[in-house]
């Protein structure tokens, strides 16, 4: 006979697409929590067959009454609670963070079983730079708000990780285009099941792939971090001084200069000297 789980909360990754990826312990978790929080019960319920679990499901998500949240945070002084989302891992652009944080605030015990990441397997796929990346769920909707979401990140060197729908896949992928530079890119679909797709190309290509053919399933976009910048020419560094010199005292506008280029400032506060003469 199995021995009760020490009461607390559960963050369970489940399988992104294939039900085979879930993990042996979280299957148990499954199969043993007092309680099983979800985000669609109809969703969730598929893979607790699965697991061979019959525990039962309360539905939850960040829109959930506070009420809601406050009980079950209650109940995990004394009973495990699972949380599961409909896909991956819990949190990752997923109901939970409210959840945790509120458990955490009570003094309750969590832990986490790793698991499947749609963001991070499409990031293997891709062929992009991994080093160094940043996670950016979904864009805004609107044209305006996704462009100045877009600026904010447009000079981070870093690989950028979005999810996306199919029926606005190609907008965004122009307006990543127009806000980024075109750069190289992968959108990933489907990751592990029978029609798993990941195509490669520039957004602008990629855009246009998808403009008359919106794909199905659960997508994800990466793409690749700036090029280097050509270094400046002199006529490029002439130029911004005489500009920053009609601002700026000719020190400052030589430091303005430098930092933009990445030039020597001594060497433009000459130049700037031999402009102003």
């Amino acid at each position: 006979m199995e021995t009760q789980l020490e009461p607390g909360l559960y963050i369970v990754a489940g399988p992104i697409g294939n039900l085979g990826d879930l993990t042996p312990r979280a299957a148990e978790i499954l199969r043993r929590a007092d309680v099983i929080a979800v985000e669609d019960t109809r969703v969730s319920a598929r893979l607790l067959r699965h697991a061979g679990s019959d525990r039962p499901m309360l539905p939850y998500h960040d829109h959930s009454a506070e009420g809601v949240r406050a009980r079950l945070v209650e109940r995990m002084a004394s009973e495990s609670v699972a949380l599961l989302s409909d896909a991956g891992t819990p949190l990752i652009s997923d109901p939970g963070y409210k959840l945790v944080r509120d458990a955490r605030a009570a003094g309750r015990r969590i832990t986490t079983l790793p698991g499947p990441s749609a963001a991070i397997a499409a990031l293997t796929l891709s062929g992009l730079p991994t080093d160094r990346f940043l996670f950016m769920g979904f864009l805004p909707a609107k044209a305006k708000a996704r462009a100045d979401t877009l600026a904010e990140v447009a000079a981070l060197r870093a690989t950028l990780i979005f999810y996306e729908s199919g029926p606005r896949l190609s907008d965004s992928l122009a307006a990543m285009a127009e806000g980024l530079g075109d750069r190289e890119a992968a959108v990933s679909r489907e990751i592990s099941k029978t029609f798993e797709e990941t195509a490669t190309g520039t957004l602008t290509d990629l855009s246009a792939r998808y403009a008359d053919a919106p794909p199905k399933g659960e997508i994800v976009v990466i793409v690749g971090p700036p090029g280097e910048a050509p270094p400046a020419s002199a006529k490029d560094a002439d130029a911004a001084l005489l500009e920053a010199m009609e601002r700026l005292p000719v020190s400052k506008a030589a430091g303005e200069v430098a930092k933009k280029f990445g030039l020597d400032r001594r060497g433009l506060y000459a130049r700037a000297m031999e402009l102003k003469a």
